[in-house]
């Protein structure tokens, strides 16, 4: 009996262990205290998606690292974490964050079964912006 005791309590500190650190999603505070004045590179499924820069008063700057970018900022809805940004103002983008072993995991509210995920890294570079297109 002692020994399946034990093997029991083993098996549950072995999964205990390999649990995620933050199972809950990130508090309004705890997202800030970790993104502000970063810049974080976001990828989706291996590949490069886009970065964001975090700033005071939760203002961020968008970009899809295509050279446009696009100010904004976030509020936090509950446990989510939207952005609206100047060119979809009525159209908040909300996410729900956790840390992960890697960075943020970030998970878009609303997609159903087929929620994307994001891993995010502090990539210690410039997200490049050239500004507005202007005509020919």
């Amino acid at each position: 009996m002692t020994s399946y005791l034990m093997s029991a309590l083993i098996s549950a500190l072995s999964m205990t262990l390999a649990a995620p650190l933050f199972a809950d999603p990130m508090s309004a505070e705890a997202f800030d205290a970790y993104t502000r004045d970063k810049t974080l590179f976001y990828s989706q499924n291996g590949q490069r998606y886009g970065a964001e820069v975090y700033r005071e008063n939760r203002r961020v700057t968008w970009s899809f690292l295509d050279g446009e970018c696009k100010d904004g900022y976030w509020y936090n809805d509950g446990p989510t974490i939207c952005f609206v940004y100047e060119d979809q103002q009525a159209n908040p983008q909300c996410w729900t964050f956790e840390l992960g072993n890697n960075g943020l995991i970030a998970s878009f509210v609303g997609a159903g079964d087929a929620d994307i995920l994001y891993e995010a890294q502090n990539a210690d570079e410039e997200m490049l912006c050239l500004g507005p297109k202007v005509g020919v």
